[in-house]
């Protein structure tokens, strides 16, 4: 990637712009796992601004934005579960990107806080069918358990829940 890839904190003032990258993702992320009911009550769900708000506010998520020449390509969020465990909530990039170290790059940088703030281990939740499994299996992850969340609305999230050492 030639160009400058800067990777930032978010904060409020970025609800918009996640939500905006949520949209674009998740079609082309999940199309082929999701009815399209259910992905449009998930993004409700989990991007709409008062959902996001309440993540940073209240569930102490933090979210930071990937950038290239100031337009955002993707996002992370992030947030401790008990002293030593860390959960990665979310990491999306925009598809046309995908593959060209962005996703590293905020995976690198939340490990990172993870590490600055005594954090030990880092897990996350992925759709059983998502081909981004093979993502952070590069990335050290190792698959821990599955896991069935009931969402609500007559969905659930059919995970495996992925772990790794930080």
């Amino acid at each position: 990637m030639s160009e400058a890839l800067v990777i930032r904190s978010a904060d409020q003032d970025d609800i918009g712009t996640i939500g905006y990258l949520a949209h674009q993702v998740w079609p082309v992320t999940y199309k082929d796992i999701l009815s399209s009911d259910q992905m449009n009550y998930m993004l409700d769900l989990f991007y709409s601004p008062e959902s996001l708000e309440n993540q940073i506010l209240q569930l102490n998520h933090r979210f930071i934005i990937a950038e290239i020449e100031l337009g955002e390509v993707g996002f992370a969020s992030f947030g401790p579960v008990d002293k030593a465990t860390w959960k990665l909530h979310k990491l999306y990039v925009l598809p046309g990107l995908q593959g060209k170290g962005v996703g590293r790059a905020l995976l690198d940088m939340v490990e990172e806080e993870v590490r600055t703030h005594n954090g030990a281990h880092l897990v996350l939740n992925v759709n059983k069918q998502n081909k981004a499994i093979s993502f952070y299996e590069a990335m050290g992850f190792n698959i821990e358990k599955e896991e069935v969340i009931d969402i609500g609305n007559g969905y659930v999230m059919d995970d495996f829940v992925m772990g790794k050492d930080v």
